[in-house]
């Protein structure tokens, strides 16, 4: 059975929260990938990119109470999971094999 692919958005997600750490929630997820890319990144796509994700078990979630004289609601915090380290890993090859001689391609369109 062939994988389930990935969108940009979802691999960008999975990218971001790399970045973010073991445990983050949406809202820094959302804003590092805005720093990121450059671009604003609607908050209601990200929650379904995670949603999307973790239906593929690339990542798990967890509902949080606020710690201590935070204040606030309830957050669900997402990690990635084994099996999201694996795609990425993958992707991250795949992509590398088909830039491998493009930039010469790239530098004569000049």
């Amino acid at each position: 059975m062939p994988r389930e692919s990935l969108g940009d958005l979802e691999h960008q997600v999975l990218l971001a929260l790399m970045r973010v750490g073991p445990d983050a929630y949406s809202v820094p997820v959302l804003l590092e990938l805005e720093s990121r890319t450059g671009r604003e990144v609607a908050a209601a796509a990200v929650y379904i990119a995670l949603r999307r994700l973790e239906e593929k078990g690339l990542v798990r979630s967890e509902m949080r109470a606020p710690e201590a004289g935070e204040g606030g609601r309830d957050r669900r915090f997402f990690r990635i999971t084994l099996d999201g380290l694996t795609r990425l890993r993958e992707m991250r090859v795949a992509l590398q094999r088909l830039w491998e001689g493009i930039e010469t391609h790239l530098e004569a369109e000049r």
